[in-house]
C-alpha cells in the first residue's frame, strides 16, 4: 500500500480567494455579462466555472463595450490600461492582489526618488508587465543572475520582485546585482508572497519525509504552479503539473510507494480532493498532512462589491 503526503498549506490564496469572489459577487449584484480583463487567476477551471456563471475574458480593455464593468485580474495592470479604461467609461473593479499593488507603490516610489527600479521576474508575465508600467524609463526587468551582473547604471539600485517568486529565486538575482553594482536597495522580505514561500516549502518538506513523486496540480499558465514543479525537482524528486480533472497515467505512478500531492495558489481545493481519492482508489490509502504553515490572511473586499 501507498501512501499520500498532502502538502499544506496549498490551493487557494488569499488574493486569489478574493479576486474570484469580485467576480462572483458583480455577477450576483449586476447579472451578466460582467467583463474581466484576463484571466481573473491563471487556472483553467477556475476559468470555465466563472465563463459557466456569466463572466466574460477579455485580453484587452479595448475589447469591452463601452459603459460595462470591467475587472481587472489578481495580477495588476499598469497605469495605462486604467487611464484606457476610464476613456471607454468602462466601471473599473480592481481584484489585484494587495500584495502585488504594494509592489507598484514600491516601484514608483524608487522611480521617483531618482533610482533605476530593478524588476525581479519574468518578462513576460502578466504580473512584471503591470509592474512595469508603472514607470517603465527607469525600470529594467532582471530575470537571471548574468543579467543582473550585466546590468550597468550611474544611479542608485533599488530592488522590487515579482510576488510569485521564492526567496530562493530571488537571492541569487539580487546578491549579483550587489556584487556587480555595489550598495542597492533590496526587497523587503514580505515583498515575495506569503503563499508563494509556504507552498514551496511545503514540497521541500514531503521531499524530505520520502515523497519520490510529487504531482502539483495547476495550469501551465500558472507561474506558481510551474515553479512548485521546479522545487520539488531541485528537492530530488519526480514531479509533474498536472490538471487534477485528468486521469493519472498509471505508468507515472509506477515504482513509486510515497507521492507528494499540492496545488498551485489559484487551484481549486476540490481537484485536490478528486486526485487524492484517485491515488485512494489505486492503493494509495494512506494519507498525511504535511503542515509548514497556518494561514490566516484575509483580504478586504473593494468597496465596489463589499456589502453590507
Amino acid at each position: 500500500m501507498g501512501r499520500v503526503l498532502l502538502a499544506a498549506p496549498r490551493s487557494f490564496c488569499a488574493g486569489v480567494d478574493r479576486a474570484i469572489e469580485i467576480v462572483e459577487r458583480l455577477l450576483e449584484q449586476h447579472g451578466a455579462p460582467v467583463y474581466v480583463r484576463h484571466q481573473i487567476v491563471h487556472n483553467e477551471n477556475v476559468v470555465r466555472r466563472l465563463e459557466g456563471l456569466g463572466a466574460v475574458f477579455v485580453e484587452d480593455e479595448s475589447e469591452i463595450p463601452e459603459g460595462e464593468i470591467c475587472v481587472l485580474s489578481a495580477h495588476g495592470v499598469a497605469p495605462a490600461v486604467k487611464e484606457n479604461a476610464a476613456a471607454r467609461g468602462l466601471r473599473l473593479v480592481d481584484a489585484t492582489c494587495p500584495l502585488v499593488n504594494k509592489v507598484h507603490a514600491e516601484a514608483r516610489r524608487y522611480a521617483d526618488g531618482g533610482h533605476l527600479v530593478a524588476l525581479v521576474g519574468h518578462a513576460n508575465h502578466v504580473e512584471v508587465i503591470g509592474t512595469l508600467g508603472e514607470r517603465p524609463e527607469n525600470t529594467v526587468v532582471i530575470e537571471t543572475p548574468e543579467q543582473a551582473r550585466a546590468l550597468k547604471t550611474d544611479k542608485p539600485v533599488a530592488v522590487v520582485t515579482q510576488t510569485t517568486l521564492s526567496l530562493d529565486d530571488v537571492a541569487p538575482i539580487v546578491d549579483a546585482l550587489e556584487e556587480s553594482l555595489g550598495t542597492l536597495r533590496r526587497p523587503h522580505a514580505d515583498d515575495i508572497c506569503y503563499a508563494t514561500q509556504n507552498r514551496q516549502d511545503a514540497v521541500k518538506a514531503m521531499v524530505a519525509q520520502g515523497a519520490t513523486l510529487v504531482l502539483v496540480i495547476g495550469s501551465q499558465t500558472s507561474s506558481n504552479a510551474v515553479r512548485l514543479v521546479e522545487v520539488a525537482q531541485a528537492a530530488g524528486a519526480r514531479a509533474t503539473l498536472v490538471d487534477g480533472e485528468t486521469p493519472l497515467p498509471a505508468e507515472l505512478l509506477d515504482g513509486h510507494e510515497t507521492i507528494g500531492l499540492t496545488a498551485g495558489a489559484s487551484t481549486p481545493e476540490a481537484l485536490v480532493q478528486a486526485v487524492a481519492a484517485d491515488l485512494a482508489q489505486r492503493g494509495f490509502a494512506t494519507l498525511e498532512e504535511i503542515t509548514v504553515a497556518r494561514e490566516d490572511v484575509h483580504f478586504r473586499l473593494p468597496r465596489e462589491v463589499a456589502s453590507a
